[in-house]
């Protein structure tokens, strides 16, 4: 049992009795967030304060707080977004990256495709009918045989394409990295995002957020799809035009979309919460029993198998 301060900052880790209970079992004196926020600026410096490893989530870990904590020497991340990390400020400081890729792909993949379905068999408006006392049979349309876009082939990606493969769902990929080999054993075209945007009944995205992604689904390629497709977002709020996709919806220029992850958290965009053909759930991608525990395994495993930042990338390039 190691006696090296832990500091678990993850709110979803430090309430989650079995983490906390194996974490303990290999690190006695760690330390939870027990205030069920997100820990900021201040109140996380002084919370990680004398910590040599930390569990991050959620938490943003920058240059400015790493040069608070000289003792802090190893952040392994609970999820698998790495937007809130600076890596290149870890790198200067010499701080170990613990942090495994993909491990929530399947919880991720299969609320794609329930919104897939949903969107295409027009939940939402048969719903919100019936709240309504109105009886109707809204007329939707099958996921089987449809042309699915996927934006981002990662390992979400890639597990949303294995899947739609069960429906004879013709596969479109766009990524900036070749992954022809991939693409060859599961038959997934890899074309360019406009032919994506305007061939496929389903766009799902999957990238994360950068510089080079901000609003990828701007006004013009949002106006690029047909009007009987539907767009979905469980990767990163901002990569679309909140409100350009309102305004599409209200006017019926797109059939459908669903988000699990939103610019804001909670979401602002009162006209697109308002849409009857949008659905949203609150960045409940990841939330399943099982990624919770997959993460969190992933996240204590990291305390001790981290390395360099950049070793960690260039291991997934």
């Amino acid at each position: 049992m190691s006696s090296r301060r832990v500091g678990v900052a993850s709110r979803s880790f430090s309430r989650h009795p079995t983490l906390r209970a194996e974490l303990l079992a290999r690190y006695s004196d760690a330390r939870f967030n027990e205030s069920g926020g997100v820990l900021a600026g201040d109140e996380l410096k002084r919370f990680l304060d004398g910590c040599e490893k930390a569990i991050v989530g959620l938490d943003r870990i920058d240059a400015d707080l790493l040069s608070a904590l000289p003792s802090l020497k190893v952040v392994s991340k609970y999820g698998v977004g790495l937007d809130s990390l600076d890596l290149a400020a870890m790198e200067r400081h010499g701080v170990a990256l613990g942090w495994t890729p993909g491990v929530n792909r399947r919880s991720v993949a299969e609320l794609v495709v329930a919104f897939a379905i949903c969107l295409l068999h027009r939940v939402p408006q048969a719903g919100e009918e019936m709240r309504r006392g109105q009886w109707r049979q809204v007329v939707g349309r099958q996921l089987t045989d449809r042309t699915i876009g996927v934006v981002g082939c990662g390992h979400v990606g890639k597990e949303v394409c294995r899947l739609m493969r069960a429906f004879a769902c013709r596969l479109l990929a766009y990524d900036i990295v070749d992954y022809r080999d991939f693409y060859a054993n599961v038959g997934v075209e890899a074309v360019g995002l406009d032919m994506l945007l305007q061939a496929s009944d389903v766009v799902t995205l999957h990238v994360p957020l950068d510089d080079s992604t901000r609003n990828i689904m701007s006004r013009a390629r949002i106006a690029a799809m047909k009007q009987d497709a539907v767009l979905i977002n469980t990767a990163r709020g901002g990569l679309i035009d909140e409100a350009a996709l309102a305004e599409a919806l209200a006017e019926e220029r797109l059939a459908g979309a669903a988000f699990d992850v939103f610019a804001t958290e909670p979401p602002d965009s009162v006209e697109l919460l308002n849409s009857r053909s949008f659905m949203a759930t609150p960045h409940i991608g990841g939330s399943t029993e099982e990624a919770i525990l997959a993460m969190g395994r992933s996240a204590i495993a990291g305390l001790d198998a981290a390395r360099r930042p950049s070793e960690c990338l260039a291991a997934i390039a």
